[in-house]
């Protein structure tokens, strides 16, 4: 399917439901997401071929009640744990890593509405979600770190505005809001915002020109605002949020580590029934099947434990963000994005590992374009580039040599 400008295709969405299903808890979440993964994963690789959008897909998501986990208990939802959240990702992933990343943002929404929204901004952004709503986003910028060329929020006589042009929107194409960062001068400075536009507000263009290798499917395209008018009520603080102690960092990355986790799962278990039953062995190992050759069963023996121990981490790293969440403050927040640093870390070195495992052991028959298992690589290799794991093993060095505390601008 060829990039385009939006289209009546994607211009309008069809009219959430009245209601989703309010999952009772977190069982009920993880056992939901568990049939969904079985159908999303029946077709995974036609969608990826032909890069067909998953709108279909998406709205089967979202009547799940899946997209509702994260709204407080006072609010309607389950409020279900943030390890919960990271491993419905992470089950969705593994049947297709493009929709497992599409409602990141969404809940990284959420977790700022939660955090910086008044209660009548809960009460309306939430009860949107709860009947079917949801909401994509509009954060990155390309270009310098000068908050002068970055889209403004524009308050005058005639009402407030918002100005400028968005990259890598994932989940845009297919949100009913779109959260925009934007920059307002008060007193000199830059003041961040979110802003809760809907899609269908005049001024706003949603452009489908996401082209990278892998994550085809997630419609990380671009957003042009051009001079929107916004209401007040839409307006959540978002330099606050982050200029005092909040889990919004350590939560938002926890989804990205659940990303890598869920993709890196879907390739080992696509490795296991093609050593088993398509693979041949090597020459020197002088056995009749791949399944015998001792050093494939030692690679899968590798990737097997690498995943088990991201996972392992990844819900310890979600009992740390449980905690900042419910007590916030300096200590626990810094606790809370080192450990999900390192759930980070070994989810993408595990993530990698099981993809490339995959195509190594398969041999040449794995590179059989009608069976599309590259795309587990090109998932997890796309995906990992999020931002650097490298700079994840700084923070943990110095937290735990000398107890710096890690920065709280969210990308840890």
């Amino acid at each position: 399917m060829p990039l385009q400008a939006h289209e009546s295709a994607f211009t309008r969405l069809p009219e959430p439901p009245r209601r989703v299903p309010i999952l009772a808890d977190d069982a009920a979440a993880l056992a939901a997401a568990r049939a969904l993964a079985e159908d999303l994963a029946v077709d995974a690789a036609t969608r990826d071929l032909d890069r067909t959008l998953p709108f279909a897909e998406i709205e089967r998501f979202t009547g799940t009640g899946l997209w509702a986990i994260t709204v407080p208990r006072d609010y309607g939802g389950p409020g279900v744990s943030a390890a919960t959240v990271a491993q419905v990702i992470a089950i969705i992933a593994a049947a297709d890593g493009s929709i497992g990343q599409i409602p990141q943002n969404h809940f990284y929404a959420l977790e700022v509405l939660r955090n910086g929204g008044t209660a009548a901004q809960k009460r309306d952004l939430y009860g949107r979600v709860l009947a079917g709503e949801r909401f994509g986003n509009a954060l990155a910028e390309i270009g310098p770190r000068d908050h002068t060329r970055r889209t403004r929020l524009v308050r005058d006589p005639s009402g407030w505005f918002v100005e400028g042009r968005k990259y890598y929107c994932t989940g845009s194409l297919f949100a009913h809001r779109i959260p925009t960062m934007v920059n307002a001068e008060e007193e000199g400075r830059a003041v961040a915002y979110l802003v809760f536009i809907p899609r269908d507000a005049p001024g706003v263009t949603l452009v489908d020109d996401w082209d990278g290798f892998g994550q085809r499917l997630t419609g990380s395209g671009s957003v042009v605002f051009d001079r929107v008018r916004v209401e007040p009520d839409w307006v959540v603080p978002f330099q606050a949020s982050m200029d005092r102690p909040t889990a919004i960092g350590p939560f938002a990355q926890i989804l990205h580590a659940g990303i890598d986790l869920g993709i890196g799962q879907g390739a080992f278990a696509a490795t296991l029934p093609f050593v088993r039953d398509r693979a041949r062995p090597w020459i020197d190992a002088g056995v009749a099947r791949a399944s015998e050759d001792p050093l494939t069963l030692h690679a899968l023996g590798d990737v097997r434990v690498r995943l088990a121990a991201a996972d392992a981490l990844l819900e310890r790293a979600g009992r740390f963000v449980d905690a900042a969440q419910a007590e916030p403050d300096a200590d626990s927040v810094a606790a809370a994005s080192v450990a999900v640093a390192e759930a980070r870390a070994a989810s993408h070195r595990a993530g990698l590992r099981a993809a490339n495992t995959l195509l190594e052991l398969g041999g040449t028959s794995a590179t059989d374009r009608a069976e599309a298992l590259d795309r587990y690589w090109r998932n997890v290799r796309t995906h990992t580039l999020h931002d650097p794991v490298r700079w994840k093993y700084h923070w943990i060095g110095a937290y735990h040599l000398d107890g710096r505390l890690p920065p709280r601008h969210g990308a840890l």
